[in-house]
């Protein structure tokens, strides 16, 4: 039984290793291949598939019912690689849903997602995974990012955007909580990190979250402009 105890303990004490010894995939070249793909011209080039999954933020809900893609993350995105690889074909597909979590998100994922071919995929659920609790997220947001690397797929996950309701200083608070674990995700995985919360809360040094906000728990357009710096940082031209 001793054994078996100490065997168990070092088990533990690896893995633990391992996650400190992960780290987030690096901006500057985690997408080099993506890059290379986007920098060619006709007759070599090929269209390349970028999805967006997730629940109303990257769906382009803003005061709720009003729906505002061409505002929204995805689209400024698209808009913005447009400007930067004038010969790329891009294929921005988004696949989110409004009021869904990760669960439901990941049941999904190989029909609606992996479906579509994608050479990336960025995930975006913390805002609702609050009501699915910080095991079940994890759970499911594990599965979508070894399911994506499975298929040879570059991962982009994406701490939430902000709620006017949650306490966005207290690390105990459930949206900051998951945001902790995403961040933790895209280390332990090796995987790209936008972390929105993160520019939200630098941009709240001189500017009044209600101003980047469309409703309580949507941001409006400035505030998906942050969301899309975050993301475009992973798109950066000097990459090949």
């Amino acid at each position: 039984m001793k054994i078996r105890s100490m065997i168990r303990v070092a088990a533990l004490a690896a893995g633990s290793l391992a996650v400190a010894l992960a780290q987030v995939a690096p901006p500057a070249s985690y997408l080099a291949d993506v890059i290379g793909e986007l920098r060619k011209d006709w007759p070599a080039n090929r269209t390349v598939n970028i999805v967006f999954h997730g629940h109303s933020v990257p769906a382009g809900y803003f005061k709720t019912p009003e729906v505002r893609s061409l505002e929204a993350y995805p689209h400024l995105v698209r808009a913005e690689l447009a400007r930067r690889f004038p010969h790329a074909v891009v294929n921005v597909i988004v696949t989110a849903k409004g009021g869904e979590d990760s669960v439901r998100g990941a049941a999904r994922f190989e029909t609606d997602v992996l479906a579509c071919h994608p050479d990336v995929v960025l995930i975006d659920y913390a805002l609702n995974d609050r009501r699915a609790g910080l095991d079940a997220a994890r759970d499911a947001w594990s599965r979508m990012i070894r399911l994506a690397q499975g298929r040879g797929v570059k991962v982009i996950l994406l701490t939430p955007t902000p709620d006017e309701s949650a306490r966005l200083d207290d690390p105990r608070d459930p949206l900051e909580m998951h945001a902790a674990q995403i961040r933790r995700l895209a280390a332990e995985f090796g995987v790209g990190l936008a972390d929105s919360l993160a520019a939200f809360r630098r941009a709240l040094d001189a500017t009044p979250l209600s101003d980047l906000m469309a409703q309580s728990n949507h941001p409006n357009a400035a505030g998906h402009r942050l969301v899309a710096a975050e993301i475009l940082k992973y798109f950066d031209v000097r990459q090949d």
